[in-house]
């Protein structure tokens, strides 16, 4: 029995916070340019939270007249959801544990509602069932009262850095999950690292969007392809949205001399990350194929490392992928939104952009929104900006973005070891 399922899961013990981790890189300001529709903002403070990187004044990128503050300070936050009580839960993979974030008058009380957990990550609601992924199963729970309770299991055995073939070695652990409108569960096995061919014929596969049927039963594969699809999200028409983290080092595909070399400069703008509408089936080609052109309607060209004569997989059948971030942006969290912002900002889907780990220059971090109309995706917007300053050096770096139910964005930031709430005008 698992560690966690021995514990009362609905005994909230208080979550300690002092002493926040002060190793966040430090930045004071953001680089040159201010992209359009946005301003520069003082990230507004709480005497209580001003430990290291708000221990200096911090700025940051939000539309006109919206604000930005520090709402909470939790080491390491990653993927968050608002349970129907009106709490932010946020996950912490590397403490194993559910947070609970309740909002109150004198500011937000932090306790835990799950612990013990392998690398929880991404969490979804439908109704009162709580959804966790952790990195070798996912979990339903009952959430009743503040607790989560009746905990089962969803879909088990997943591969993790424990998995005895993987040797302890597995850059794409963290799982997502999202809930179809039909009960369907999806939810994501990312690759064990940069290239590796042998995860399309693991069992399961990994680099995978797997999906379990409404009302339970086995796990399968829904589409293919997908290195690291950790963005995963279903829009308000029901459709399922992936955000995937592509491949580094690609080798130059084009004639000439650089042909199959690494070359930096390619490098730096290829590929670009995706952003797919999925449909069963659906194949987005790694490490055989990857996406070239942009930022919409991306084609497929054929990796010259993987796929040097084509063979593996014909990318050029393969459908356009509908949407991009630049090369080595990582995305992380995704979620729509439905109405409940003010326009521009009122349909479309907001990505968590966590930025390149070895880009040069940096990728910066970002909150990006893409607006959402008749079922498809605009070019990619900046929300909120302004963690990195024009020597590259970053104060903070978003994983998710989520609406509130008091119509503010909540941010988090597992460098900066925080949760924003960044608010439209009257908010």
């Amino acid at each position: 029995m698992r560690a966690w399922r021995r514990k009362a899961l609905g005994a909230l013990g208080v979550l300690l916070l002092a002493g926040c981790s002060s190793g966040a890189p430090q930045a004071s300001s953001p680089s040159a340019g201010t992209p359009a529709g946005l301003s520069e903002v003082t990230v507004q403070v709480p005497d209580d939270l001003g430990a290291a990187p708000f221990d200096e004044p911090r700025k940051a990128l939000v539309p006109k007249g919206w604000t930005m503050s520090v709402f909470a300070r939790v080491p390491k936050p990653r993927l968050a959801v608002w349970a129907p009580d009106g709490e932010l839960l946020v996950s912490v993979p590397s403490t194993g544990q559910v947070i609970r974030v309740q909002p109150t008058g004198g500011g937000p009380q932090l306790q835990v509602l799950i612990d013990g957990m392998h690398q929880p990550h991404g969490l979804a609601f439908a109704g009162s069932t709580l959804y966790v992924a952790e990195s070798d199963q996912i979990d339903a729970f009952d959430y009743v009262d503040q607790k989560a309770l009746r905990p089962r299991t969803v879909a088990g055995n997943l591969p993790d850095a424990r998995s005895p073939e993987l040797g302890g070695a597995y850059a794409h652990a963290l799982k997502s999950v999202a809930v179809g409108p039909d009960g369907a569960v999806y939810f994501s096995i990312g690759s064990t690292g940069n290239v590796s061919a042998a995860d399309r014929t693991a069992t399961p596969p990994r680099a995978t969007i797997m999906r379990v049927p409404p009302g339970g039963g086995p796990y399968a594969p829904f589409a293919t392809g997908v290195r690291n699809g950790t963005g995963l999200a279903v829009a308000p028409d029901g459709a399922v949205w992936t955000a995937v983290n592509n491949r580094d080092n690609v080798e130059v595909p084009d004639p000439g001399p650089s042909y199959g070399k690494v070359v930096p400069d390619y490098v730096n703008d290829h590929p670009p990350e995706s952003v797919a509408k999925l449909t069963p089936g659906r194949e987005l080609g790694w490490p055989y194929c990857n996406p070239d052109g942009g930022p919409a309607n991306l084609r497929l060209i054929r990796d010259v490392q993987d796929n040097p004569d084509g063979t593996k997989l014909d990318c050029a059948a393969l459908p356009p992928i509908e949407q991009s971030l630049g090369a080595h942006s990582a995305p992380l969290g995704m979620s729509f939104v439905d109405g409940a912002l003010p326009e521009p900002y009122a349909h479309g889907a907001l990505v968590g952009v966590h930025g390149s780990w070895n880009r040069q220059p940096p990728r910066a971090p970002e909150v990006s929104f893409f607006p959402y109309a008749n079922g498809q995706l605009g070019n990619q917007q900046t929300l909120v900006g302004g963690f990195q300053a024009a020597d590259g050096s970053r104060w903070g770096r978003p994983v998710d973005a989520v609406v509130g139910p008091d119509g503010a964005v909540y941010v988090t930031d597992d460098a900066a070891d925080a949760i924003y709430r960044v608010a439209p005008p009257g908010k």
